[in-house]
């Protein structure tokens, strides 16, 4: 099976979350040709805070000054890649940090300007990934990626993940988060989900902000081809591997 995992940058940003969470997957990937994807805009907020640069958002997003391109790669790409990647290797695993500018990994566009150097993916090319889970490595990607032209792109977490998971035809995405699943207007947890459900939380306002991304998210990630989509409490100890085995944790986006 090829699985990709979403780790949200809320769970990595305790030491003991990321180091857990590392261990759970790592004890339950082996069968698997696994990549993970990771955001870490918590971490981003600070080092430009430090640096005396405030963040500025429209409709969600970062607006991506040349400023803030620098510290895309000094923060995602940089620290909490290889902070994340010393966590697996300590945890068994053989990571790898990558970004999407890696061999074009994940091709992506300016999606307005407005936003400076926001990014849209278009395309993925996964042969990195193939050629690496093929040999029982871990590929763990951070969320920037670029275009043929050398331009750098930030990209929102949870569309990296959708890019990666259709270019590597992964059979599962699981997007690890700080939130039990969905909830529907009653506040209880909903177990699965079909794309005119997402909608439909969607135009009836139920899922907002956050949880609108994330479902948007899922809706692209099952119409390009992706089987299963899980939204999952990745705060949870032994949710992992309760994933892997098949058990109702979290809600289950499919066709």
């Amino acid at each position: 099976m090829k699985l990709l995992i979403k780790l949200g940058g809320t769970l990595l940003d305790n030491p003991e979350s990321k180091a857990r969470l590392a261990r759970e997957i790592t004890a339950v990937v082996q069968p698997h040709q696994t990549v993970i994807v990771h955001g870490g805009g918590k971490q981003m907020t600070r080092f430009l805070a430090e640096k005396g640069v405030e963040s500025r958002f429209a409709d969600g997003l970062r607006i991506t000054t040349p400023e803030v391109v620098d510290a895309l790669l000094k923060v995602f790409a940089g620290s909490v890649n290889h902070e994340l990647v010393a966590a697996f290797v300590a945890a068994g695993a053989r990571a790898v940090g990558l970004s999407g500018i890696d061999d074009a990994l994940v091709q992506a566009e300016r999606l307005r300007e407005d936003l400076g150097a926001v990014g849209r993916p278009v395309r993925s090319r996964a042969d990195v990934l193939n050629l690496l889970t093929s040999h029982g490595f871990l590929p763990v990607v951070a969320c920037v990626a670029g275009d043929l032209q050398g331009n750098i792109y930030n990209v929102n977490a949870d569309q990296m993940a959708v890019a990666c998971a259709t270019g590597f035809q992964a059979d599962r995405l699981l997007f690890l988060t700080d939130v039990e699943g969905v909830r529907g207007a009653d506040g209880a947890r909903i177990p699965a989900l079909d794309v005119a459900g997402c909608r439909k939380l969607i135009a009836d306002g139920v899922a907002t902000g956050g949880m609108q991304a994330k479902l948007n998210a899922c809706i692209a990630a099952v119409e390009q081809g992706v089987p299963e989509v899980v939204i999952a409490p990745g705060f949870r100890e032994g949710a992992v591997a309760a994933l892997c085995n098949g058990e109702a944790v979290g809600t289950r986006v499919s066709r």
